[in-house]
């Protein structure tokens, strides 16, 4: 297909509000009907609340291959100011606007515009078409997916992740973590202050001994080139708790936010958290009969995705975009694909600048450079990947 059917594709897919607390069986079906109509053979596999669909689609027959991925979702546009109906595509000097239009509808639009050459393909390896959900909720959905694939003995040769990278070559991205630290003290009237112990303050102190931790590692944690943040970061980026002006909080939680370099594991700053908690905090605020608490929740868990330069699929996009590959500090779902066994690079339309913004919009002419680069890459992995 031409690049007008990707900016026809791309319209159908913006008009899905499939924004991450609804469901995105709509557009998964609109994509499973198109998909089969070109041939493909499609794979499904649900959320536990029956809400949510990946789809898994493959041309050809055989093992390893190509695979090409993308996430359905979107984030909120609430309390966004949008010039135009955020879910009516909307083509405007050279941009096409919309919710989704560089993260990532546009990849997904490109791809399954490949469809049809795909579906009257005669040989080749096979191409394969990964479409999950909830990717901007810490990718909850591509792990269903993986272990779909895992049971099935399915495993492509690589996997191109097409993420706003502004068609640049990324090979390299670091690892993410979210928490919630759910904090317990004792409540009192505010009066009474000294008899009880003040969740918010609690819920403070750690959260100043987190950016403590941030703060030695911009200083003297470890060091990674081609990263513009290069060292690991923690930052605390929501926070709630207590209940009037008087009262003495019994209850605040806040979340806390870990991105680690690649070849490096979270758990080490993890677990000096919970020694400050188990060893510090805890005993603390436990005084009497004031049995006070902390507790953490996991809320994802992104796994870095490290250069695999040696790879086919690293060598056959290398080799389409000869510069030098770059590395970003935003997680991907390249990292599970690669961690599953896949080695994995991101490339995609539109700016990582645009992404969850209003008026988000990916530039035409890179829409027609990720068409080229996908039919390209196609026929360079059958001959070479």
């Amino acid at each position: 297909m031409t690049h007008g059917a990707t900016v026809d594709i791309l319209e159908r897919l913006i008009a899905f509000d499939t924004t991450t607390h609804l469901s995105n069986i709509e557009m998964a079906d609109w994509c499973r009907a198109h998909l089969e109509a070109c041939g493909a053979s499609v794979r499904q596999d649900w959320s536990l609340a029956g809400d949510k669909v990946n789809l898994f689609a493959t041309f050809g027959e055989g093992e390893g291959g190509l695979c090409l991925s993308g996430h359905m979702d979107v984030v909120s546009v609430e309390g966004q100011a949008w010039s135009s109906d955020p879910f009516r595509a909307e083509v405007r000097n050279g941009k096409l606007y919309g919710r989704g239009a560089c993260d990532m509808k546009g990849f997904v639009a490109s791809m399954l515009a490949r469809a049809p050459a795909l579906g009257q393909r005669k040989g080749g390896k096979p191409v394969h078409m990964a479409l999950t959900y909830d990717e901007e909720q810490v990718c909850r959905g591509v792990p269903f997916l993986i272990e779909d694939l895992r049971r099935a003995g399915i495993k492509p040769s690589g996997c191109v992740v097409g993420e706003p990278t502004s068609m640049r070559l990324v090979t390299g991205h670091k690892g993410g973590r979210v928490y919630r630290a759910h904090i317990t003290g004792a409540s009192a009237h505010s009066s009474l202050a000294p008899h009880a112990v003040n969740a918010i303050e609690t819920a403070a102190r750690l959260a100043t001994f987190i950016s403590d931790l941030a703060a030695r590692e911009a200083r003297s944690g470890a060091r990674a080139t081609g990263f513009d943040v290069p060292h690991a970061t923690i930052s605390c980026n929501l926070i709630e708790g207590g209940s009037g002006p008087n009262i003495v909080p019994l209850n605040c939680s806040f979340l806390f936010d870990m991105r680690v370099l690649p070849g490096t594991s979270a758990d080490v700053l993890f677990n000096e958290i919970e020694t400050f908690v188990h060893t510090v905090l805890i005993p603390q605020s436990r005084r009497g009969t004031l049995q006070a608490d902390i507790r953490f929740e996991s809320l994802g868990d992104v796994p870095a995705l490290d250069e695999a330069p040696d790879s086919d699929i690293h060598r056959a996009v290398q080799a389409l975009y000869p510069g030098h590959p770059a590395k970003v500090a935003f997680g991907t779902e390249a990292g599970f694909f690669q961690r599953y066994g896949v080695p994995s690079v991101v490339i995609g339309p539109g700016s990582i600048e645009q992404a969850h913004k209003p008026d988000e919009f990916v530039p035409l002419v890179e829409l027609s450079e990720c068409d080229r680069m996908l039919t390209q890459l196609i026929a360079r992995f059958d001959a070479h990947g």
